[in-house]
């Protein structure tokens, strides 16, 4: 589907189809309202009527608020995706709904169907956004900006959503290649050689069963004078069976999104190299799969990570902070950066603590925490703080090695397993680095808002936001 902005009236754009938005004050003024009322149209959220003699779709919202718009274009593109129109339009009701309006259809409006033998057709091919005003100048920068977010977004989900088969840390990295080449992007690859001589032992330990050798991809977006330097760090998982720890059966299913966090970084560069941001962005991606075989890693193993502490482990399904310990180490000795994020779905606690829809946030800066609520609430994700304690801590001793890989207690594991990778932070980055939990977020089952099923692009438009915000 192509989205365009118009610097027209409504009236002068011809499309097969009116999609028009009402609350439920407006229903009654409306010059439809007989049949709206015989239709029994109230217009109440993601509500719709459609007048398919007269060529108008009417979408009922509870007020003009981003969110409700947004989630009013997923019901549209819903319908008239299955229908045979071929173009729709519709009035940019105010200059703060644009990107509500534009992720909206684009993210509603996403299939992925590369494995199906037939995939479905949608005969819809134009929406046509009507803007008629004298600042359509600046509208025009903030709809090029919410494309971008959006397909970014979607770049991502395709990612998530390949098949193990097909995706693999090897074939992964062969990605991360043709992304840099499209987007001007430097790209620096660790084989396993190379992550040998890092003394990265942690990450290696995970990806030994594997017939697919482990790799670490750093990729560098470098505009000229940027006005900080940004570090992401993304969990590879490309596919977690839990090692000799096996996940039961339908666990395993999904499964191939435990790489949500590295996906998601490949996107939030894409992002920001295509907006042009003035901020430079280094992005660091452990691509490893956990399997079983007479190689695997064992419970019992005590393991030497690149920044020498010791980890015991007693679990081998708490692998992706064994990743992480080894690329956060890795992602700080090699960059100087003002800012240190990384993104991983890491534990099923979290979305008992959060439930399904929300990344968990973990860090010491409740500034830096605050600024990231704010860019969440800009761009429609949802985020919930879980405080570190210095009580949980003590769940993570090792008897034998410098940490245990899992708490001793079944309680907080969300705010344990970031407690863990807090270890592998430096001192002079404590305040400045912070873990998203995206377990819940990243992948669906059931849609809900803009999401469809599968993988959601968790942390694209949120860090896209704060990105662009950055001071």
């Amino acid at each position: 589907m192509n989205v365009l902005l118009l610097n027209k009236n409504i009236s002068d754009i011809k499309a097969d189809i009116l999609v028009e938005f009402l609350t439920k004050n407006e229903v009654e003024n409306h010059s439809e309202h007989k049949i709206l009322n015989k239709a029994g149209f109230k217009a109440e959220q993601d509500s719709t009527c459609f007048l398919y003699e007269k060529g108008i779709l009417f979408c009922g919202v509870e007020n003009l608020d981003s969110e409700n718009l947004r989630s009013a274009c997923v019901s549209a593109v819903k319908i008239l995706k299955t229908s045979s129109y071929k173009s729709i339009k519709l009035s940019v009701i105010a200059n703060n709904s644009l990107s509500a309006i534009v992720e909206g259809f684009i993210l509603g409006g996403y299939s992925f169907d590369d494995y199906k033998s037939e995939p479905n057709k949608t005969a819809l091919k134009n929406i046509y956004l009507a803007v008629n005003t004298l600042k359509f100048s600046k509208l025009e920068k903030t709809f090029k900006e919410s494309l971008i977010v959006a397909n970014a977004t979607c770049f991502t989900r395709d990612i998530v959503n390949m098949a193990p088969q097909e995706l693999n840390p090897q074939t992964l990295v062969t990605l991360a290649y043709k992304l840099a080449e499209d987007n001007g992007l430097k790209c620096d690859v660790l084989q396993e050689d190379a992550l040998e001589k890092e003394n990265m032992h942690a990450m290696l330990a995970v990806g030994r069963a594997s017939v697919h050798g482990s790799a670490l991809i750093h990729l560098t977006y470098k505009p000229k004078n940027p006005k900080k330097v940004i570090s992401l760090v993304g969990k590879g998982l490309t596919y977690d069976s839990g090692g000799l720890s096996l996940k039961v059966p339908t666990s395993m299913v999904t499964m191939k999104m435990d790489k949500a966090g590295a996906c998601g970084v490949l996107g939030m560069i894409k992002a920001a190299s295509e907006l042009k941001l003035d901020v430079e962005i280094h992005a660091f991606i452990g691509a490893v799969e956990n399997m079983v075989g007479g190689n695997a890693y064992k419970p019992d193993d005590v393991l030497v990570s690149r920044s020498k502490t010791t980890i015991e482990v007693r679990n081998t399904d708490a692998e992706g902070r064994l990743v992480l310990a080894d690329v956060l180490s890795y992602a700080q000795d090699t960059v100087k950066a003002d800012y240190l994020f990384d993104f991983a779905t890491l534990t099923g606690a979290c979305m008992v603590a959060l439930g399904e829809y929300t990344t968990g946030v973990m860090g010491h800066s409740n500034k830096l925490k605050h600024h990231f609520f704010e860019a969440a609430n800009n761009s429609g994700e949802l985020v919930g703080a879980l405080p570190f304690n210095r009580h949980l801590k003590k769940l993570l001793k090792s008897e034998i090695a410098d940490i245990s890989n899992v708490s001793s207690r079944p309680y907080g594991g969300a705010i344990t397993a970031g407690m863990f990778l807090d270890k592998f932070i430096n001192e002079d980055m404590k305040e400045k680095w912070l873990h998203f939990d995206i377990a819940g977020s990243a992948y669906t089952e059931t849609p809900w808002d803009c999401n469809v099923y599968g993988a959601t692009g968790a942390g694209v438009r949120m860090v896209s936001n704060f990105l662009k915000n950055i001071e």
